[in-house]
């Protein structure tokens, strides 16, 4: 095999190690990731599993980020062609909404999971998390603030707004996982965009 071949295989090999790993995430919690529970399922040895990562530890960040990367895939990157605005609010809620209802996850979204989990365990992964949800915030924060600007309107400070579409998500994704509740999404975004100023 040539080094070219050598190098692609290991990439894929190290995509597929991840890809299960944000799939048990989500169901068991970044901590409850195990090297001979990820071995067993992709019918590898542990060394084999853990050696593209180097420890545990980076083989959670990998699936942290890979969580982060599909979220923003999802509900971040199909905005940019609109301009900030009502609009491109209103389509951001929208796709953040389809995301919960249609979660790529098996354990629902894969935040607010993951912020359950870490909120109280102080380490270098609750603050790679930290890290991201304040920047998914401070974004959130902007697109509230050029709506507001577009239409002149303030009624609350965006940072306000923001906590609770965030606050909504999260009941939303629990009414969805655990209450199996069909009328979730439809109630979310209503609720999201009445709070944010935007026709309902």
């Amino acid at each position: 095999m040539s080094p070219r071949n050598s190098r692609a295989e290991a990439a894929r090999t190290r995509e597929r190690i991840v890809g299960v790993a944000v799939e048990e995430a989500s169901r068991i919690g970044l901590e409850g990731l195990t090297i001979g529970a990820l071995a067993e399922r992709l019918a590898m040895s542990k060394a084999g599993v853990v050696g593209p990562f180097g420890s545990r530890e980076e083989l959670q960040y990998a699936a942290l980020e890979r969580a982060g990367a599909i979220f923003r895939t999802i509900v971040i990157d199909p905005l940019a062609d609109t301009p900030p605005g009502v609009a491109r609010l209103t389509r951001l809620i929208d796709r953040w909404i389809d995301y919960l209802a249609e979660c790529p996850f098996p354990g629902g979204c894969f935040a607010t999971a993951a912020s359950a989990e870490l909120d109280g365990r102080p380490g270098p992964l609750r603050d790679r998390l930290r890290s991201a949800v304040v920047d998914w915030r401070a974004l959130l924060a902007s697109e509230i603030a050029a709506a507001q600007a577009e239409t002149g309107t303030a009624h609350r400070p965006p940072s306000e707004i923001a906590t609770v579409l965030v606050g909504i998500s999260m009941a939303v994704n629990q009414e969805i996982q655990l209450l199996d509740d069909p009328s979730a999404a439809r109630r979310g975004r209503a609720a999201m965009r009445t709070a944010a100023g935007l026709p309902t």
